[in-house]
């Protein structure tokens, strides 16, 4: 498996693949560079024994984009197989099956849809997925083996999480009711949008340039103000009713801000107007 990395989450499959004994090989970008069909094409070039790419479409340590759909047709163009990770993408961001070839993409029923988490679910090829039969390395996280119990029964092997299913399900009419995957894309872009513009009037310079920002989370530099602590920063806008994420970034302080969810643009403004107030509380004013 060749894991295409740009942030923490892309570690993150690497050490899946480590912990559950898998061949693997990494390339790593700085987190605020987009892998690139390029890079993808060079990699599978010099690597014959690659026989799958793992990507994360957007890898929300940053809130950057990668470009899906081009690195999709060149590992098709290698014969390689590729797995999208697309928790923070999928249902918001438009992912065409007719022109991204995959064998899995792998999404869960929070985030974008809006239910609660708790349930991963798997798009997947069925030669893909019959083909694995026995490779698995655990029996809870067989897929194949789920699919082939439910075809033959209907029924979930174990215990299904029902209080997630029935979450799941109402949250799909309410994304139906609202306009389904355009109209939630729309909503999280404005806004994103709106964020980004009430926060640079305060001075914010947010981490990535706007060509590969994903309207799912954006990422902030810190303060440069001596005055400024995220701990303190954080509790004070958390007292005023806002939960802001911190950084996960290796090189620079920064913290983050979701645009996604049962929110709106004007949630978004008062989401910053407590910001604002918190660093006249804070007496930070340096930028």
């Amino acid at each position: 498996v060749l894991v295409l990395i740009n942030g923490a989450y892309g570690k993150r499959l690497a050490k899946i693949c480590q912990v559950i004994g898998r061949q693997f090989s990494t390339f790593e970008t700085e987190e605020d560079v987009p892998t690139t069909a390029e890079d993808v094409d060079r990699l599978l070039a010099a690597d014959p024994a690659v026989t799958h790419v793992a990507l994360i479409h957007c890898e929300t340590s940053t809130g950057i984009l990668n470009p899906l759909e081009a690195i999709a047709k060149v590992v098709e163009a290698h014969g390689k197989r590729l797995i999208i990770d697309a928790m923070s993408s999928f249902g918001a961001l438009d992912i065409d099956a007719r022109k991204v070839p995959f064998d899995a993409l792998i999404a869960a029923s929070g985030k974008c849809l809006e239910g609660v988490p708790g349930m991963g679910f798997v798009f997947a090829r069925n030669e893909s997925l019959a083909a694995s039969a026995g490779n698995c390395h655990s029996l809870a996280m067989d897929l194949q083996d789920q699919q082939a119990y439910m075809a033959k029964t209907g029924q979930w092997r174990f215990t299904p999480p029902t209080h997630v299913v029935a979450a799941l399900h109402e949250a799909l009419s309410q994304y139906e009711e609202e306009g389904g995957l355009a109209a939630r894309h729309n909503r999280y872009a404005d806004n994103c949008q709106t964020l980004l513009g009430e926060m640079a009037k305060l001075g914010f310079r947010s981490f990535l340039p706007a060509a590969i920002q994903a309207p799912i989370i954006v990422t902030f530099h810190a303060p440069r103000d001596a005055r400024y602590s995220f701990t303190e920063f954080y509790n004070r806008v958390r007292e005023k009713g806002y939960i802001l994420y911190p950084g996960k970034l290796t090189q620079v302080e920064t913290f983050r801000v979701g645009c996604i969810g049962q929110v709106d643009a004007q949630g978004m403004r008062e989401a910053v107007a407590a910001i604002a107030q918190t660093l006249r509380e804070m007496e930070v004013f340096e930028i």
